[in-house]
């Protein structure tokens, strides 16, 4: 019952959208969120253009007519490879993030794709409407991952955004339940998209261990890090919490670096280094207790948002 520019715009069922995260959204996601009704995301920022193309390959097997689409942070060097990639295997559902939308959106509107932009700003978020994307995304400071600088929660950046744009708002960070899903809706957006919710479900990419990390996370264990890199939300493992004395002690940004390292998101999500590895998470793992199904997240979602937006007399009908 829930039907808005962004149902309208991907063709889904249920204005939800799976964020595609690094290590985490493989095509299984994807495609089972698609199968529910919802549009699924593959998180090609963790992808060589070889290990997307077979995520590409075995959704359009699995889910030829569902509704899944790629998420591609456009700063990267292999980004142009990747759209490529991408447009070859047809794919026309595309979620930009990192760098400004102006690179690519020409191409792939050129191509035919539906083109939405993450941001962090109401400012850029008018900016990406300018730059002639379809829709966009504004993730406020209580996501996980990578996180605008401005830290600006998803309370005050929807409504503003809301007001400065024409084209759909989809609102991100911290929206894991109907409850949150309807908060959104009451600030003006059209539609959502969750992050760590569906990190925390049977069909994600990432380790059990961090799955299960996810679960056991109280309501305090994410911290925003790395400032003078790129700022990211993660559990306060070990190497965090050096990573944040290391910082406050007056660290130079080559020396963050070096302690960084290298694949270090890979070996704490999808090797299951608990300890050592980078753990991006949003502030809601403090609210996920189980592993189920994701067509069951959604579901759940959906109903619950439902409930309580008839409940309150708005949108939804009996």
């Amino acid at each position: 019952m829930l039907k808005t520019r962004v149902t309208e715009l991907f063709g889904i069922e249920h204005p939800v959208i799976q964020g595609g995260m690094i290590w985490t959204s493989g095509w299984k996601l994807a495609v089972a969120v698609a199968r529910a009704g919802g549009l699924g995301l593959i998180g090609a920022g963790s992808m060589t253009p070889e290990l997307l193309e077979e995520h590409l390959t075995k959704a359009r097997s699995a889910a030829p007519d569902a509704p899944w689409g790629v998420n591609l942070p456009i700063f990267y060097d292999h980004a142009e490879t990747m759209i490529d990639v991408m447009l070859r295997h047809g794919v026309r559902i595309v979620f930009t993030s990192g760098g400004t939308p102006r690179r690519f959106t020409a191409r792939l509107k050129a191509a035919g794709c539906v083109v939405t932009h993450v941001c962090s700003t109401p400012t850029m978020a008018r900016k990406c409407e300018e730059a002639g994307v379809d829709a966009v995304v504004v993730e406020g400071f209580e996501a996980g991952g990578h996180n605008g600088r401005e830290e600006l929660t998803t309370m005050v950046l929807v409504p503003q955004a809301v007001d400065r744009c024409g084209i759909p708002v989809i609102a991100a960070g911290g929206i894991h339940d109907g409850r949150s899903m309807a908060a959104a809706f009451a600030l003006g957006a059209e539609g959502v998209q969750v992050g760590t919710r569906f990190a925390a479900t049977a069909e994600a990419s990432c380790h059990p261990a961090f799955k299960r990390a996810i679960v056991e996370a109280p309501d305090t264990a994410t911290m925003l890090i790395l400032r003078k890199l790129i700022p990211v939300r993660v559990i306060m493992n070990d190497w965090a919490v050096d990573m944040a004395r290391a910082e406050s002690d007056g660290a130079s940004r080559e020396e963050l670096l070096e302690r960084l390292g290298v694949k270090r998101s890979r070996r704490g999500m999808f090797e299951g280094d608990l300890a050592q590895g980078e753990l991006e998470i949003g502030q809601a793992a403090g609210a996920i207790t189980d592993l189920p199904p994701a067509g069951d997240v959604l579901s759940r979602m959906v109903l619950e948002c439902e409930a309580v937006l008839a409940r309150l007399g708005v949108m939804a009908q009996p």
